[in-house]
């Protein structure tokens, strides 16, 4: 197993794999420098300047363009936090926009599933990235994994997640529109 610090694992992300690279999300806030800007307009109700976005959706279009799939489930608890509102209306839709499939699954729906208990990379389901967190939500290391067990439980999670969850689109449309905050955050 090769451990990796975040800086090492976002410098070498596109390298990791050819074909597929899927990322399954469980935590509800999750703590990135590049966030904190933004997330502070999002709850003071100012427009979002979505150029924090930009590294990301360049790296998503590169894959598509070379024939690279990218996929993303975020299992989120009801009713959403701040901080989830603001990953599905202010970063996630440059996500899309670029080309990665995200999708949304309800925690309770999650429950039953047997999916792992912590959030991974699949890199064409021969290699993962297990992401370790502290408990606030910053990630401290990942730690890169080709060990068969593990794999095909990573596997089995990517296709049981996908099969479950809405498109982002889908799940902010119909099932948070009950639930939105006071202040309406911009979707960009």
């Amino acid at each position: 197993m090769t451990v990796l610090s975040a800086d090492e694992f976002g410098r070498r992300f596109a390298e990791l794999f050819e074909h597929s690279a899927f990322r399954l999300e469980l935590l509800d806030y999750y703590v990135a420098a590049n966030e904190e800007e933004p997330f502070n307009r999002f709850q003071a109700g100012q427009p979002q300047d979505l150029r924090w976005r930009e590294p990301w959706k360049t790296l998503v279009t590169g894959a598509k363009q070379a024939g690279k799939r990218m996929e993303r489930v975020h299992v989120v608890t009801e009713p959403l936090t701040d901080y989830l509102w603001f990953e599905l209306t202010c970063a996630y839709p440059s996500n899309v926009q670029a080309g990665e499939d995200v999708r949304i699954l309800p925690r309770n729906h999650a429950t039953s599933l047997d999916l792992p208990d912590h959030d991974y990379w699949l890199f064409d389901s021969r290699r993962a990235g297990r992401m370790i967190y502290d408990s606030d939500g910053g990630l401290l290391q990942i730690e890169l994994v080709d060990a068969p067990d593990t794999i095909v439980r990573y596997c089995y999670g990517r296709d049981v997640a996908l099969h479950h969850a809405v498109p982002l689109t889908t799940y902010v449309t119909t099932r948070v529109h009950s639930s939105r905050p006071a202040v309406d955050p911009p979707i960009m």
